[in-house]
């Protein structure tokens, strides 16, 4: 038996959140299923620090922190709003790269890229690089959530499935194929196909019973483009169900004068708070949920079976909210509502709707992703 035999499998794992939360609270749910099955992680994170995330159950190594400069993601800028030049960039690259050589990794998880965040190329194809050149080579694989943004400038995807056929062992799909498979959203799927492995949804364990109880839950996500849907909640507040308790979850990258702007406006029936680490369980308390429509919030959701309204993020073209909510809304599991001329009226009347009809209860879609995502790891690793 050699060493390589009885060590923990080495896992490198990269994930690049720019905007929302989304991505880092998945892979952080991934690699903590990952290290409670015997690997050694490490996580590379490249975006604002979120408390948290990654867990303290793995290594994680913190790049320089950059952001989408605008809700469509057409640039990077570094913490402060400031557009990032090319020694910035470089010293990102090189970071990673020193993580890279330093883990010494079995398998190298990278996450959205290549059908995603394109704006990273100028460190992820040096790293695919060095994953070539790496002595032994590790194992390469893509870690995808189930509805991809669909592309509109030619060349996009074929670019994307030549990445995967040249680099790439396989795509790890964060999702039930009996829910929506990835050729719904990406149209050359069938070029990869030999690579594709389903997982489930990402989805946490039921939450504990919670500790506080309120009747509305509205969240935002990480709270950067969520201020209309809370300034709307708000108002709906003041109009339906003003015998219930509400609470407005901002998120925590709501700007400080909106978050004070919102806090001076509300009534007595509403709490605002930027965050809540209880949020899952908060949900299994809640009569109503009211949201954007993002991958991790819709885990929860389904997990504890609450009454929602969904408002999915539009701004830039982005359309994979909209694809989640429509179809959620088709099983019955979600109200869905349009974020361009979202109106207190509109809300008012959908909080009325939902409030009437029983709970969806529990959903007939596979969410065991993050175990099973470190099961086929390590079963092709």
């Amino acid at each position: 038996m050699t060493s390589a035999d009885i060590r923990p499998l080495r896992i490198f794992f990269y994930v690049q959140h720019l905007l929302g939360i989304g991505h880092l609270a998945r892979a952080s749910r991934i690699a903590s299923a990952m290290t409670a099955d015997g690997c050694q992680v490490t996580v590379v994170t490249g975006g604002i620090p979120v408390n948290g995330f990654p867990g303290s159950d793995v290594t994680s190594v913190t790049l320089p922190a950059v952001v989408a400069s605008s809700s469509g993601f057409s640039g990077l800028a570094d913490q402060s709003g400031n557009p990032v030049d090319e020694a910035f960039l470089t010293q990102r690259r090189e970071r990673l790269l020193e993580a890279f050589r330093h883990a010494a990794p079995d398998v190298v998880v990278i996450e959205a890229f290549p059908f995603g965040r394109r704006q990273m190329r100028f460190e992820l194809l040096p790293l695919l690089d060095a994953v070539a050149k790496a002595d032994p080579k590790p194992r390469l694989y893509s870690s995808v959530r189930d509805i991809l943004q669909q592309q509109k400038k030619p060349g996009r995807d074929e670019e994307t499935v030549g990445l995967l056929r040249d680099h790439f062992d396989g795509v790890l799909v964060h999702g039930d194929p009996h829910f929506i498979r990835l050729e719904e959203t990406f149209p050359l799927t069938g070029s990869i196909a030999d690579k594709i492995a389903y997982t489930g949804l990402v989805a946490p364990a039921l939450p504990p019973e919670p500790v506080e109880t309120f009747d509305i839950v509205v969240s935002a996500g990480g709270g950067a483009v969520g201020r209309d849907l809370i300034r709307a909640s708000l108002e709906a507040a003041s109009r339906v169900a003003t015998s219930r308790r509400w609470l407005l979850v901002t998120g925590p990258n709501l700007p400080e004068q909106d978050f004070a702007d919102l806090t001076k406006d509300a009534p007595g029936n509403v709490e605002i708070v930027r965050f809540r680490k209880d949020f899952p369980s908060l949900l299994r308390g809640a009569e109503l949920s009211i949201s954007q429509a993002g991958y991790n919030t819709v885990g929860d959701l389904l997990v504890t079976g609450c009454r929602a309204i969904l408002v999915p993020f539009t701004a830039g073209g982005e359309t994979e909210q909209s694809v989640r909510a429509e179809r959620l809304e088709k099983l019955g599991l979600a109200q869905a509502l349009p974020e361009a001329g979202l109106t207190t009226d509109l809300l008012v009347k959908a909080v009325e709707t939902a409030l009437s009809r029983p709970k969806p209860g529990s959903a007939d879609i596979d969410l065991g992703g993050a175990a099973r995502t470190s099961a086929i790891i390590r079963q092709i690793a």
